[in-house]
């Protein structure tokens, strides 16, 4: 990919109504999201790279913020400037409860083009946590490539997935039904570095959420720094 993907984003716009769908299912969900994972070290140790390796009071996006914990809330507790995002309607109403601090939006990721909450550059610093396995894998580097557009040169992004070998895979969720895509650590790698972003540190975990519809899974954190 080139130093800039705009033009190359208009994939993103094709499953836009798919995507108010998974909203719908996460608006069903609300508050007992938070009950079904209670336990989130990996995303807390991630968080916490993020805040500490970031200058004080840096503009971080949280992509996919949710209910704003907890990383809109780690974020600005150590004292950055924290724009959140997501297409619920619910999730952005408790993000707000949960993290007065900060700046939410309901936004799908598609809508960030043109500038709409800043332009190329406009962020030091992303948390994508579990957000960009919503999209099927031929979306997944267009979207990769617009966060590597909106950090500042050399700025941060905190990445999560599941680890697995699937595109755009129904599973069960908490009463409800999403969709869900992955890629096997190797695999991962090669996309990010392809949208132009350096791995610095990796970690995984090992995860069973408080759920008997959700299996035991890998959860891969990428530290990334744009390239």
């Amino acid at each position: 990919m080139s130093a800039t993907h705009y033009d190359g984003y208009e994939g993103l716009n094709r499953l836009a109504l798919d995507r108010a769908g998974q909203a719908e299912a996460f608006d069903a969900i609300g508050d007992r999201y938070d009950d079904a994972f209670p336990h989130k070290d990996g995303q807390l140790t991630s968080g916490a790279w993020l805040a500490g390796t970031l200058p004080a009071g840096s503009r971080i996006l949280d992509l996919g913020c949710g209910t704003g914990l907890p990383t809109a809330r780690q974020l600005t507790d150590a004292g950055h400037r924290v724009v959140g995002i997501d297409l619920s309607p619910s999730m952005v109403e408790l993000a707000r409860e949960n993290a007065p601090d900060a700046d939410f939006h309901r936004l799908d990721i598609a809508d960030l083009r043109g500038g709409r909450l800043g332009g190329p550059g406009s962020f030091d610093g992303i948390a994508a946590y579990f957000s960009l396995l919503m999209l099927p894998r031929a979306e997944i580097p267009y979207a990769l490539g617009m966060l590597h557009d909106l950090l500042r040169p050399e700025g941060l992004l905190a990445l999560s997935m599941v680890e697995a070998d699937v595109d755009d895979f129904t599973i069960p969720f908490l009463g409800n039904s999403i969709r869900v895509s992955g890629y096997l650590r190797d695999d991962l790698r090669r996309v990010v570095h392809d949208a132009g972003f350096d791995v610095v540190g990796e970690d995984a975990y090992a995860y069973a959420p408080a759920s008997t519809d959700v299996p035991p899974e890998i959860q891969l954190f990428l530290h990334l720094r744009r390239a």
